[in-house]
Order: C-alpha cells, then structure tokens, then sequence
C-alpha cells in the first residue's frame, strides 16, 4: 500500500502534476444507476487539485500502539495552488464553451483552508463575467450529482473532495471500467490514467476492462492536439458499449482481448 502511494502521489507531486482532470459521460442510459436519466444528462468534467490538500503526508503519530495515541493530519492549501487550479477550470471552460463552473469546499466547518478556496474562488471568477458561477458545500454537491447530475458543467474542487466526487462520477456514467483521467503539468510532462488503478488480482485472466484505459490514451492525444483521433476513440468506444461488446462489468461475456480487438478493428 505504502509503495503504491508513493509511486502514484511520488509522480503526481515530483513532476507537479497539479490539474486532475475527470471527464464524467454518458454513453449509454442503460449503464446509469439512476433511473430516467439519459446519455445527456450525464456530460460534465471534474477538475481536482492534485498536490495538495490532505494527500501531502504532513503529521504524524504520538505514542503509537497505546491508550494516548494521537494522530494528526494536516491538510495544506496555499494560494497559488488553490488559484492555479481554479484558473485552469475557468480556462477550459472558456475555451470548451461550457457556461457554468461550480467550486465545491466544506468552508462551513473547515475555516481555514477551505475559506481560501471560496476567497479565490470569488476573486478569479470576477476575471470571467461570461462564465456562471456556482458554489457547493462538498455535501450538498454529492446529493446533487445524484439528483440533478445534469445541472453540472464543470467542477473543481480540493484533493480530498475531488478523489471521493470522481469516483461517485465514475458510477455514473457506468462504472470504473469507463472511468478515464489525465494528471496534467501543463509547463512540463502530463500522465493519462484510468482512475481504478491496478487491479494485481485480474492480471492475466482475460477480465479486466480495458475501456477506462483506452480512453486515458483518448485524452492524451487530445491534450497532444490529436482531437479527431480522441474522437475517434470514444467513438469506437461508444460502439462497443452499443453493441454489448464489452466485459462482464458492462454486461458483455468478452475478454480483456477481444475487447482491445474490436476496438482496434473500428480504428
């Protein structure tokens, strides 16, 4: 576990890979848990803040192993990493055309911090009058996902809130199997990944989705400026997810091959 953190969070904060960036969609209604939501509904981005927050590993523990053990754990936010996040999802939303960004933080219990996040929140968003803003308590932005998931456009929030916010996207739009996601420097190298991680227990099986991972190739070439070959992707995707050619969790009986297979045939 430990080795694990320190290879995924070692490369995230070494290489200052700061903007984690989720596309939540749709692709197929079936897949929601919800009911009577449709492939539209369900078409949004979240944008995480990724080295900061309570992942930096400052605290510690004081008398370990006996009745007055203390743990603690500090969550570290400073300015310029809260608003180079929060400038990065006004940009691309910009530049999407995507005409809400919604910030959510819990600044009603957790002053310090997350009263940062809603004062340059308030600050840089004046810097876009085009762009709706919009604020949620973490709580509030989690029962509203579930509720009105359509309402959302784009999403940022602290390191936290965004791992536990992505995973709650990911079941909508069909599980983590579909779940793709990029940890972007966007001064130096960026790294794709699907959000499930490994998964050592299915290796060499033939059961593993590999879609999630398809796609995480999807948003690199994206991000390189291949667009129409991201297009590409998700479209063979799509037809895939159409057509029931998939792995057990989407509802198919093909293998982590036969999948890989025909999505090659459709590129």
């Amino acid at each position: 576990m430990a080795h694990a953190r320190d290879i995924l969070l070692g490369l995230r904060f070494k290489l200052d890979l700061f903007v984690n960036y989720r596309p939540v969609k749709l692709t197929d209604a079936r897949l929601c848990p919800l009911k009577d939501v449709t492939e539209k509904d369900i078409d949004f981005v979240v944008f995480r803040e990724n080295t900061e927050g309570l992942y930096v590993g400052m605290g510690g523990i004081f008398k370990k192993g006996t009745p007055d053990e203390i743990a603690t754990q500090e969550d570290v936010n400073t300015r310029k990493g809260v608003e180079r996040i929060i400038r990065y999802a006004f940009e691309y939303a910009k530049a999407k055309g995507r005409g809400k960004v919604t910030m959510s933080d819990k600044s009603n219990a957790l002053r310090f911090g997350h009263d940062l996040w809603l004062r340059v929140f308030d600050e840089v968003g004046q810097q876009y009058s085009d762009i709706e803003k919009e604020h949620f308590y973490v709580d509030a932005l989690t029962m509203q996902m579930v509720k009105r998931p359509e309402q959302f456009e784009v999403i940022v929030t602290c390191n936290m809130f965004g791992d536990i916010v992505t995973d709650l996207g990911a079941q909508l739009q069909g599980g983590m199997g579909l779940a793709a996601s990029g940890n972007i420097n966007p001064a130096g190298t960026s790294m794709f990944e699907p959000v499930h991680g490994s998964a050592p227990k299915y290796a060499g099986k033939n059961i593993a989705n590999p879609l999630a991972a398809i796609l995480a190739a999807g948003l690199m070439l994206d991000y390189l400026g291949f667009e129409a070959q991201n297009t590409d992707i998700e479209k063979a995707v799509e037809g895939a997810i159409k057509t029931n050619t998939t792995t057990r969790d989407l509802g198919g009986s093909l293998g982590t091959a036969e999948v890989g297979d025909f999505i090659c045939s459709k590129l």
